[in-house]
């Protein structure tokens, strides 16, 4: 069973975000893929099974338990298929939890095309203010992960976090936002729920943070820029039905799992 290791959201080595790919004949049982993601302990790891000509089912896997929908580890399964799987393949459609999501690659790099993330105003709570260091001015959330508008850039890049109040909030994660001085906004994204504390660079998140500040800055492309400690850097775009993120991706190894799928 081969497995890739790439970076996503990079053109550069020990940057962006790390996936691992597995390539499958058919898509092995829940409780293996989970084993496998938690001996990985990526953010994500990847499982992909042809079924057609273009056509594939992926599943993600986080060391905490499975995802309905992933970017990076989308991004990096875009690449390992393009490069090394079925290489020259440029349209890419992959049947997820989340419906149908398609991926171009280009020589500007892999474009996904997904849902709209749902989102809209709550209150500020005390456990908000707990889990975004007093930083939080706005929040949103609709089932999905919490979002909370920071008033600065230098506030998010100091922002310490306490895992342990995020997780007494709502929402699968927290993602923390500012407008940004040299892109048209920043974030960091956590996820300690799922055993991801900070999660490097996050496509999911895009897809609530795309449309939010679309509408916040009056643009429909936009380049966005998480600020972990490795960094990342996204491209994205709304038509106000789907959003758009286009990023590019590096190989750091392949190597075999001893097991026949």
């Amino acid at each position: 069973m081969k497995q890739y290791i790439a970076d996503a959201f990079t053109d550069r080595l020990f940057s962006g975000n790390p996936a691992a790919v597995l390539p499958c004949r058919e898509m092995p049982p829940s409780a293996l893929m989970q084993s496998v993601a938690i001996e990985n302990n990526y953010s994500e790891t990847a499982f992909v099974v042809k079924t057609g000509p273009g056509r594939y089912d992926l599943k993600w896997f986080t060391p905490g338990g499975e995802v309905a929908l992933c970017g990076h580890a989308t991004l990096a399964t875009s690449f390992v298929l393009h490069r090394f799987v079925d290489p020259g393949t440029c349209e890419m459609h992959f049947s997820t939890l989340s419906g149908e999501l398609i991926v171009h690659a280009s020589d500007d790099g892999y474009t996904m095309d997904f849902p709209l993330g749902n989102y809209r105003p709550v209150p500020v709570t005390e456990r908000i203010l707990a889990a975004t260091g007093g930083l939080a001015r706005e929040a949103y959330y609709d089932g999905g992960d919490l979002m909370a508008l920071v008033s600065s850039e230098e506030e998010l890049e100091r922002f310490a976090p306490d895992f342990d109040a995020m997780t007494k909030i709502e929402g699968r994660g927290l993602i923390m936002t500012a407008a940004s001085r040299e892109y048209d906004f920043v974030s960091r994204c956590f996820y300690p729920k799922l055993n991801v504390p900070e999660d490097p660079v996050t496509g999911s998140a895009h897809t609530y943070l795309t449309p939010f500040w679309a509408e916040r800055l009056g643009k429909r492309e936009m380049t966005a820029r998480q600020i972990s400690r490795r960094g990342g850097i996204l491209q994205v775009s709304t038509d106000g039905k789907r959003v758009f993120i286009t990023g590019r991706a590096v190989l750091f190894m392949q190597g075999d799992i001893p097991l026949d799928l």
